[in-house]
């Protein structure tokens, strides 16, 4: 076997970030909308302060998972991340 180890850092600091219930819940949610949501959209789907979403926000973006697009006075994430979307989609089919 030959092991990458800068690789498999890589890819297991990625799942941290996502191993987080609320994380899950978000990035999971941006799959299923479509992949673009605001922060008061995640916040009435979580029943979470904006807070709460917020700083799970940040460390999604932090992990290049999602990005924000601001419009206006409201900022829209989408997963940035294809093999993110391909992980979820397998990890929720049912």
């Amino acid at each position: 076997m030959n092991y990458d180890a800068k690789k498999l850092n890589e890819k297991a600091e990625l799942l941290k970030v996502l191993v987080h219930p609320v994380r899950l819940c978000i990035v999971k949610g941006l799959l299923e909308n479509g992949g673009c949501c605001n922060v008061t959209y995640m916040q009435n789907c979580l029943n979470a302060p904006q807070s709460t979403v917020s700083q799970h926000l940040q460390k999604l973006k932090a992990a290049g998972i999602i990005e924000g697009k601001r419009d206006g006075l409201m900022v829209n994430y989408k997963i940035c991340n294809e093999k993110i979307k391909e992980l979820l989609s397998v990890l929720f089919s049912d």
